[in-house]
């Protein structure tokens, strides 16, 4: 077998993105037959042909497929390689943290502390959806993804899932709402609004089955995709959340807020989602531990 030309490499990956050597040749801004040609010629020292044509378009055959997955593991230790260096070359070290849009911001600073205030460190923090945060992570544009959504994972999956923390849930509201002393959950539930998270995390699936059991139908005040919403709802009692306590921490030490009781056995994970890579970001470490501590 002859050595494996990476520009060569390169192009195969585009195509097999693009599905056609047509879209392939116009995003590398190649005549479409210079890149047939490249793409024979890493056939040929391969041995084997990567693409089979169905249509007007191309699939990858057997080999391609176990190319492709052995291209995509090459480029993304060549940028690993590049974002450690550029990192090592920097005089301050950054880390660059996906966070979901939805997740708690008392949960993101406490995981943040250690590296906060320190002047050889810049933290870059973006929120967004889970599916954009582990492109992110997959491209090496992030160092770690927090969230309380646990990834799918398979054989190939690169994702490594750290368990940081464990929260009970509970139904917290207002002192007026609650009561004094606070009246039961199962009462609390049955004769007051109640503000949720949205029909699509756990936690909800939780409640729902909770409240399935209790055989209660509660009164939905409000339905919200985000933890800080809801901390907003319970604090001008639109009703009686549904929470992990850390979410409203200042609001139950300050008296704002009360916590009426834990809805047992509902618990919310908080998880960090890295990559597997030959050279971690040396930050992480730093943060890792201390959680999962």
């Amino acid at each position: 077998m002859q050595p494996i030309n990476l520009h060569h490499l390169r192009l195969f990956r585009a195509v097999a993105t693009e599905g056609t050597l047509t879209g392939a040749a116009r995003r590398l801004n190649l005549s479409q037959s210079a890149l047939s040609t490249q793409i024979r010629a890493l056939e040929h020292s391969l041995g084997h042909a990567l693409f089979e044509r169905r249509g007007r378009g191309l699939v990858l055959t057997e080999a391609g497929r176990i190319a492709l997955d052995h291209a995509e593991a090459i480029f993304r230790t060549a940028a690993d390689l590049a974002a450690t260096l550029r990192e090592t070359a920097a005089r301050r070290r950054a880390l660059r943290v996906g966070a979901l849009a939805t997740l708690s911001r008392n949960f993101q600073m406490q995981f943040l502390r250690p590296l906060l205030g320190r002047p050889d460190v810049e933290v870059v923090l973006r929120s967004a959806s889970q599916e954009e945060l582990l492109r992110g992570l997959e491209s090496l544009a992030l160092d770690v993804v927090l969230t309380n959504l646990p990834p799918a994972r398979d054989a190939a999956s690169p994702w490594l899932v750290h368990r940081l923390d464990e929260q009970p849930v509970s139904l917290i509201g207002t002192p007026r709402r609650v009561g004094r002393p606070p009246r039961p959950v199962a009462e609390l539930l049955a004769a007051e609004p109640i503000v949720l998270p949205v029909p699509e995390p756990a936690l909800r699936a939780g409640f729902d089955a909770l409240a399935a059991r209790l055989g209660i139908t509660p009164a939905i005040a409000a339905e919200a995709d985000d933890m800080a919403m809801l901390r907003l709802l319970a604090r001008e009692d639109a009703g009686l959340a549904v929470l992990p306590p850390i979410v409203v921490r200042d609001e139950l030490a300050s008296g704002q807020l009360v916590e009426a009781g834990t809805l047992d056995p509902i618990r919310e994970a908080f998880l960090a989602v890295t990559l597997t890579r030959r050279f971690p970001n040396p930050l992480l470490a730093e943060v890792l531990a201390p959680a999962q501590g």
